[in-house]
């Protein structure tokens, strides 16, 4: 059975139509499109096509796969809970959803366990999750419990209006604030990675650099993402030869300091309130983790 929208607007894209009156994220509508479950006026068109007042939009639904999904008593530090959401304090080493490598003990695992209701627009391996932090990153992160509070904080990453702030030691000593700006995408050297690449291979990405502390041989920032890209800050601070001390990917290991990841810490959250409009904000202090790399450093 398909379902019908009549476009009411000029020259917007199909996907973003679709993002605009359903509760499909745009990934979940690009698969939609790419298994041509997408018609415009009768015929299967590209995500990017562009509709016209009056243009009948069908669509049949996606059956999301199911997937075996074992709750797991893992313990969650929950800074702010509510009917809507959840702001968390995720731990350094916990993958945030599973995936080809990690099937079971992730973030999703602990909130299936803990949290009754979680969203479902990311479909069934990633309940609740509205934007992701790497491994061995830790601090603050929302999780979405209804489907309507997702849609609207995606639209904040989007529209840049759900800021994020880290803490980040480098190696070496910077002497002054800074931006960096550029397309990042896979290092070709190193698929592992992330780069400063072409436009024609890369999504724009940028980040506001800040001087928190300078060491001997190291300085403390506060990062302020404008974007949120695969591995933005450390691809971003590997591009100016003073990667996160930890990050064994971006050459930040140092076998002196042993940490437990790589130094970077999601410290600030802000974000209206998707029910009551409320401005939101949420700042944890240091771990004891990055404070004791700090006082051998010192």
């Amino acid at each position: 059975m398909k379902n019908k929208l009549i476009c009411d607007k000029n020259n917007i894209r199909l996907d973003v139509f679709l993002v605009e009156n359903t509760n499909f994220s745009r990934s979940f509508i690009k698969t939609m499109n790419d298994e041509n479950l997408i018609f415009v006026n009768g015929k299967v068109e590209k995500a990017g096509y562009k509709l016209k007042q009056g243009d009948v939009v069908e669509y049949e639904e996606k059956q999301v796969e199911t997937l075996d999904l074992t709750p797991e008593n893992i313990p969650l530090d929950i800074v702010y809970e509510d009917d809507d959401l959840l702001v968390i304090n995720k731990q350094v080493g916990l993958v945030v959803h599973p995936c080809n490598t990690t099937k079971s003990h992730t973030l999703v695992n602990a909130l299936m366990y803990h949290i009754k209701n979680l969203s479902t627009i990311n479909g069934v391996a990633r309940p609740g999750i509205v934007h992701r932090i790497d491994k061995d990153t830790s601090g603050l992160m929302i999780v979405a419990k209804t489907d309507n509070a997702h849609k609207i904080l995606s639209a904040q990453l989007k529209d840049k209006t759900l800021n994020r702030e880290y803490k980040a030691l480098i190696k070496g000593r910077l002497k002054q604030d800074f931006v960096i700006e550029g397309y990042l995408g896979r290092n070709p050297k190193n698929r592992e990675q992330m780069a400063l690449v072409g436009e024609q291979n890369g999504k724009y990405s940028k980040t506001i650099f800040t001087i928190d502390k300078v060491f001997d041989h190291y300085t403390l920032l506060n990062c302020k993402l404008t974007t949120g890209r695969t591995h933005q800050i450390r691809a971003h601070l590997k591009s100016i030869n003073h990667p996160i001390v930890g990050d064994k990917l971006y050459g930040g290991e140092e076998k002196f300091l042993k940490t437990p990841g790589q130094l970077l810490f999601a410290y600030k959250i802000m974000f209206v309130h998707p029910t009551t409009s409320k401005q939101m904000e949420f700042s944890l202090d240091l771990p004891e983790y990055f404070i004791d790399i700090i006082n051998k450093i010192s």
